[in-house]
């Protein structure tokens, strides 16, 4: 059996042991140590990584156990020297003692109890047993954690028997009836955990929680605890700094300037809307003038798909056409049809598209796609223009 040198201190980092197995499996390859500081999987926490005379570890598991651990190669002697990857260690004691500070905040500000936890790379979650929280009591519940990181309260762990834990104040009972390890928050809570924790709250650092919403009949708050808080508040002041010199207002000011910013956006949009609406009709008139027998056809720029569909659409309105439109902006065609039609362009498009490496679709009056390359899409364009020829000649 594995000695598990993290339920002794969590702060080991660096120790020399002896391999005990090597196996090998579909899955990888997998050694077995005497003693190991490496955490595994296991109750909401992800495993820790690191090294085993430099070979990086990939994954740790527990099995009827042993610790497995998962490598790239095997090492060539049996006595090894291993080293934990401590950023990553130390970020999930900040965030798992960070959970329980959390969880017992959560059941005296809020009455909730805590239904799962998951830690996971961008952020880490608990499920509580409330169906919602209103922002003033999640404020609150957010100052009453951090005051207890301020307090520095100590965080202990040890085991105990199953006489000794029926009379402890446990928030929940364990699962496991031997070798029950607790998890003290002095003053605040004891809970039945095998996890890796800081020695005392201040090490935690800061606790901001980023939202709540709603799973599954109950809440979901999501939070991130010391480095990942510093830095997540970094990211968003750097978006604040960008911001304010974008419209060169003060940080205070950012939001009533962008509100303005939005009505000039809105107001442009109409009066754009009115020019291309307007200069459509134009555009129309010159297509209908110049058409060949039903079919308009036309190769744009830089017009964009939305623009080529409106101008279909007031084509098709005005007379029996077929209207084939391309662009070099996104290489893409349309096709339309105005009244009555053997062919009917989404089964057209669905029937030829593969061919000329297309991708898209419609309905039986109109159909669009999108193409790889500039060649590929008005090679398609000359294709249905000619089937088009063709159908019209029969």
């Amino acid at each position: 059996m594995t000695k598990k040198l993290y339920y002794e201190s969590a702060y080991i980092r660096e120790w020399e042991t002896r391999i005990t197995r090597k196996l090998e499996r579909e899955d990888g390859i997998f050694l077995v140590m005497e003693e190991t500081a490496f955490y595994p999987h296991g109750g909401g926490q992800p495993c820790d990584l690191g090294w085993i005379d430099k070979i990086p570890v990939l994954d740790v598991v527990h099995e009827e156990g042993e610790i497995l651990h998962k490598v790239e190669r095997f090492p060539e002697k049996e006595e090894v020297r291993c080293l934990l990857d401590w950023g990553r260690r130390f970020d999930h004691m900040q965030h798992h003692s960070g959970q329980h500070l959390l969880s017992a905040m959560c059941l005296e500000v809020c009455q909730a109890e805590t239904l799962s936890f998951h830690l996971g790379q961008d952020y880490a979650t608990i499920d509580i047993a409330r169906s919602d929280l209103p922002q003033d009591q999640l404020m609150m519940l957010e100052l009453k954690v951090n005051d207890q990181i301020y307090l520095n309260r100590k965080v202990t762990n040890y085991f105990v028997s199953r006489e000794q834990v029926a009379v402890l104040p446990l928030v929940k009972q364990p699962k496991v009836t031997d070798d029950i390890r607790i998890v003290e928050i002095e003053g605040v809570e004891y809970n039945a955990c095998g996890g890796t924790h800081v020695s005392a709250t201040g090490e935690i650092g800061m606790i901001k929680l980023l939202r709540a919403e709603k799973q599954k009949g109950h809440l979901r708050i999501y939070f991130k605890c010391g480095h990942r808080a510093l830095k997540e508040f970094n990211t968003g002041l750097e978006i604040l700094s960008k911001l304010s010199a974008r419209f060169n207002t003060a940080k205070e000011e950012i939001l009533d300037r962008i509100a303005k910013w939005d009505e000039e956006q809105k107001q442009l949009q109409v009066e754009l809307n009115a020019v291309k609406t307007e200069n459509d009709s134009y555009l129309a008139g010159k297509l209908l003038a110049k058409r060949q027998g039903s079919l308009i056809k036309h190769a744009f720029a830089d017009k964009p798909l939305k623009d080529m569909q409106n101008l279909a659409a007031n084509l098709t309105d005005q007379a029996d056409v077929s209207v084939l439109f391309v662009s070099n902006k996104g290489n893409k065609v349309l096709l339309a049809q105005g009244g009555e039609s053997e062919l009917a362009c989404g089964a057209f498009f669905k029937q030829h598209l593969a061919d000329y490496r297309g991708k898209g679709g419609g309905s039986d009056k109109m159909a669009q796609a999108g193409f790889a390359t500039e060649e590929d899409a008005m090679a398609f364009y000359h294709f249905t223009a000619e089937s088009l020829k063709t159908l019209e000649e029969k």
